[in-house]
């Protein structure tokens, strides 16, 4: 990737949204700021590829909150990475204490994050310790660690928005990365595709405009699967858990509704060892 994340300027918009919402799962006071003039704009165009974006990416950001939250209280995390962080703000907004706060990203996204922040009153800038890394050229792992996080202790690692827009061989090689180079207690979360989105194949014409609205943006779609732990477990990981986002519209939403076409999308949260959490 070339110059700082369209789409990740998107999703910030998006999450601007939805804080706006009459009950809103999350909200995110800084992200309509961050999103500027360019990033509603490529929110609205994507509107009209598919209208159910808004919903995914609440349930999205609430999902992720929520399992910081549940980390940190019940499992007794205090490291936390955002790898291919974009415009994210949970640093910001779930300061849990005695919790220390990573964002991994290209050096140019990272740059233009940086820029927005201090133009920001009142953004806590120094919430989050921030590794640059160019993911085809350096290991993440050093990064953090030169960065200060500790191997040694578990960490929960935030990969959201990231995997589909990863070849299949970065898919892999990071997450055997993550799995042998942090603490075997660490988790790792991200949400993922179904296969035919990533492989363009038996797809309505509404996917077809999804998947090409991203292309467009210089971020197309790489990879997806429908059944993720075989590949997990050849990365290291002993335990995978998935969820769809109908199951979650389901829980958080309160309804299910098939022309949201959410059934084929997940989020995964996996682990080299197998966690004292049963709640999970």
């Amino acid at each position: 990737m070339q110059g700082a994340s369209k789409t990740a300027l998107m999703v910030c918009a998006y999450r601007a949204r939805c804080s706006r919402w009459e009950r809103p799962l999350f909200v995110d006071r800084w992200a309509e700021a961050l999103a500027g003039e360019d990033g509603p704009r490529y929110a609205e165009g994507f509107d009209r590829s598919w209208p159910a974006m808004e919903q995914w990416m609440a349930l999205r950001v609430a999902f992720l909150d929520r399992l910081v939250g549940i980390t940190t209280d019940r499992l007794g995390v205090r490291q936390v990475v955002i790898l291919g962080a974009g415009y994210d703000t949970r640093a910001a907004r779930l300061p849990y204490a005695g919790v220390r706060w990573f964002e991994v990203d290209h050096p140019d996204t990272q740059a233009a994050k940086r820029e927005r922040l201090a133009a920001l009153p009142g953004y806590p800038v120094d919430a989050a310790t921030y590794a640059s890394c160019d993911f085809e050229r350096e290991d993440p792992i050093d990064r953090l660690r030169a960065s200060g996080l500790s191997a040694r202790e578990p960490t929960l690692v935030i990969w959201e928005g990231v995997v589909p827009y990863l070849t299949e061989a970065a898919v892999r090689a990071t997450a055997s990365r993550l799995a042998a180079g942090l603490d075997p207690r660490s988790l790792v979360s991200f949400d993922c595709v179904g296969k035919n989105m990533a492989d363009g194949v038996k797809l309505n014409d509404q996917d077809k405009q999804t998947r090409q609205f991203v292309g467009d943006l210089a971020e197309p779609v790489r990879f997806g699967s429908d059944h993720i732990t075989p590949l997990l477990s050849e990365c290291g990981y002993r335990w995978v858990r998935s969820v769809s986002f109908d199951d979650l519209a389901l829980q958080w939403l309160g309804d299910y509704k098939r022309e949201r076409l959410f059934r084929f999308q997940r989020m995964v949260t996996c682990s080299a060892s197998v966690p004292d959490a049963p709640w999970l």
